[in-house]
């Protein structure tokens, strides 16, 4: 089933959607879960009517109303006897007593309910479909994304092999040079969609996966109770259709966030991050500044970088693997060298270096803020900057440097309530809150 939906922006989208089960049997979910799911649900939210418990436990409406018939047989569900003229003459359905207490027995085994999950491996065929090392993209697409970066050719050119193979990345250089700016243009430059399960099943454990956080939906298939086919979902309902997913972390990240988190009340799990962003990019900014050493980190993603596999473990203690398909971006300030060892870096498929740009570049940066912030240019101010002030750095550039110092000086015109203008007298207040001095520290 290769479905081509188009999104709100009117890009068609290739990826093959997951095919809409057509049986019970189909959703690979045995019938005393699907059934316990039905009632949880049901017992948690009021629903009496088949399409809107449909819309819940996103199933197909013809799948949802067997499982009615299933419990009702089982004495576990009732018919109201109530028509609802408002809902397509719809019959209602209510929990009888003993649907009530196996609901109740249900919910003290798992708090989980609603969106039947997708089974593990049914999960795997459809990242194989939708895969990140699947993507095709071409320098124009990679140079869009990155919106009005002002960029050497080189880097491009270095950049675009790196995310199309969807492995690993490592970007390193010096601080304020645009390595999380680049990192979010090559999520905008891949640009396509795909499906997210809301949650998956492995060994009658729930996981969640769709955050809303995390994941920005595109668009829902619903099912249309009156049709008279089996299903009229365009997709499988248990996902949701996506943009590629972008996770970013920073100096926050912990090692306990990549595994499986328990939640002891509710007794259901959540999904790391990793898991999260399959499909898509990880991105893990500032990398040195975590609590755990760079080393220990890289060590975490051995395994799923070189075999495409990830291995997480349950409350039991039982592990088990979950597929990897993920660009993992590394950021960090600091030289490789002085962060990791050899196997370490042997195992980071490309090292680019994001350095600052020339004078010539830094001159252009600084043009193109200028012009876009309303600020008129003075030559007088401009070659005090390069003359004056950065000597006293060494003639060490940074991309941030232009937005920084343009943005000082229109707060202070403001304030003074004169027009946007730059002076050497501007500058200098600018460049002071721009670099902290040790002699400006008395003891």
């Amino acid at each position: 089933m290769n479905v081509q939906l188009t999104n709100p922006d009117g890009i068609t989208s290739g990826v093959q959607a997951p095919p809409s089960p057509r049986s019970l049997a189909d959703t690979g979910i045995g019938i005393v879960m699907l059934r316990d799911i039905l009632l949880k649900t049901m017992f948690r939210t009021n629903l009496d009517l088949c399409s809107r418990i449909s819309q819940a436990i996103s199933l197909p409406v013809p799948l949802t109303q067997e499982l009615i018939d299933l419990a009702r047989s089982q004495r576990l569900l009732e018919a109201t006897g109530t028509m609802h003229a408002n809902a397509g003459n719809e019959m209602g359905y209510q929990l009888t007593d003993a649907g009530k207490a196996r609901a109740l027995d249900a919910l003290a085994q798992s708090e989980y309910y609603g969106a039947v999950p997708v089974p593990l491996d049914q999960y795997g065929e459809q990242i194989k479909r939708q895969s990140i090392r699947n993507i095709s993209l071409n320098r124009d697409q990679l140079m869009a994304g990155m919106g009005g970066l002002i960029l050497p050719p080189d880097l491009i050119g270095n950049l675009g092999p790196a995310v199309t193979s969807g492995r690993s990345i490592l970007m390193y250089g010096p601080p304020g040079n645009g390595k999380s700016s680049i990192s979010h243009g090559i999520r905008k430059a891949i640009g396509d969609k795909v499906y997210v399960p809301r949650a998956i099943e492995y060994s009658g454990q729930v996981i969640s996966v769709y955050d809303p956080i995390v994941h920005a939906a595109a668009e829902a298939a619903v099912d249309d109770p009156n049709s008279l086919r089996r299903t009229s979902n365009r997709f499988d309902n248990r996902y949701v259709y996506c943009e590629r997913p972008s996770v970013i972390t920073g100096g926050e990240l912990s090692l306990d966030m990549l595994d499986l988190a328990y939640n002891p009340v509710s007794r259901t799990y959540q999904a790391p991050l990793q898991l999260k962003a399959t499909g898509g990019i990880f991105i893990i900014d500032d990398l040195g500044r975590q609590a755990e050493p760079p080393q220990k980190i890289v060590n975490r993603w051995i395994v799923p970088l070189e075999e495409s596999r990830d291995i997480l473990a349950l409350q039991s203690g039982e592990k088990f693997t979950v597929p990897f398909d993920t660009l993992v971006i590394f950021s960090t300030n600091f030289h490789p060298n002085q962060i990791f060892d050899g196997a370490a870096l042997r195992r980071i498929f490309f090292k680019i270096i994001i350095n600052g740009p020339s004078q010539e570049m830094f001159l252009k940066i600084f043009a193109m803020v200028a012009r876009k912030k309303k600020m008129p240019l003075d030559e007088k101010a401009l070659m005090y900057l390069l003359k004056v002030k950065y000597p006293t750095i060494d003639m060490n550039f940074a991309n941030y440097q232009p937005t920084f110092l343009i943005d000082q000086m229109i707060s202070m015109c403001q304030f003074e309530g004169i027009p946007n203008q730059m002076s050497p007298e501007l500058i200098d207040r600018a460049w002071g809150n721009m670099f902290v001095e040790q002699a400006d520290f008395a003891h």
